[in-house]
């Protein structure tokens, strides 16, 4: 019998939120599935890319931020 898997799945296959046995399920359907192995692979190299990303705002937008604050403070 031929299982698919939901896009949903794969994201938590891919940060590790799947019960145990469903994650065995799924690492066996990637073993003989190519196409399944290929999506799961966008998604994870998507997710490194994700996570190597700069959260915070820039120096210049914090400065801008605290300048345009101490106007108000001026004012009263």
């Amino acid at each position: 019998m031929i299982k698919t898997f939901t896009q949903e799945k794969l994201l938590r296959y891919v940060y590790n939120e799947l019960p145990a046995d469903e994650q065995a399920e799924l690492e066996q359907a990637l073993v003989h599935d190519p196409e399944l192995a290929s999506c799961c692979a966008d998604l994870l190299l998507a997710q490194r890319c994700l996570d190597g990303l700069n959260r915070g705002p820039s120096e210049r937008t914090t400065s801008s931020i605290l300048q345009y604050s101490r106007t108000f403070l001026k004012a009263s």
